[in-house]
């Protein structure tokens, strides 16, 4: 996981420092969704893998699948990763060009987690209490999980605040096998 990480952070870099000179950081962040998308297709991924067929024809059935939606530079974009045998790299890519365009546009994207749904004032609730917390704007995501039995779990970036049942009875049984 590290590695796909470590190799798709200078790709992920390079077209968040063009999107962001180019003033279009949200058309590049709907270009690279299509693009992640075509790329997990089981066939692509085939394809992609496939010695015996042409880099040039690949890239030209890449291409033809979203024509409409890729700009010259995601063309471009695309035949890079294509040379270089890293078209597989762009989830991962999405991922970290979409945490850059968040620290851009000084926005935090959270997911809270809780056993049961949690209706509009708890949400903007917690949404006012991470604003404070990391001092940006929240774009809070809500989901259920019944094993957490009560309490929530906010993840937001490399942050994990783990107010769950569940998450103090293993912290329990940690400190009482230790």
């Amino acid at each position: 996981m590290a590695e796909k990480q470590t190799l798709a952070r200078p790709y992920a870099e390079a077209v968040f420092e063009l999107a962001k000179a180019q003033n279009s950081l949200a058309s590049w962040s709907e270009m690279l969704a299509l693009l992640a998308a075509v790329a997990a297709d089981e066939n692509i991924q085939r394809l992609a893998g496939d010695p015996r067929i042409d880099r040039a024809r690949f890239l030209d059935l890449f291409l033809d699948i979203g024509a409409k939606n890729i700009n010259a530079e995601g063309a471009n974009f695309v035949r890079l990763l294509v040379e270089n045998y890293r078209l597989l790299l762009l989830p991962e890519i999405v991922t970290q060009f979409e945490t850059l365009k968040a620290e851009a546009e000084a926005r935090v994207d959270a997911t809270v987690t809780s056993a049961f749904a949690l209706d509009e004032a708890q949400l903007k609730l917690l949404s006012v209490a991470l604003k404070r917390k990391f001092g940006r704007e929240v774009k809070l995501t809500a989901q259920t999980d019944k094993s957490l039995v009560g309490g929530i779990v906010i993840r937001a970036g490399d942050v994990v605040i783990d107010g769950s049942v569940r998450g103090r009875l293993s912290e329990l049984a940690t400190h009482l096998s230790h």
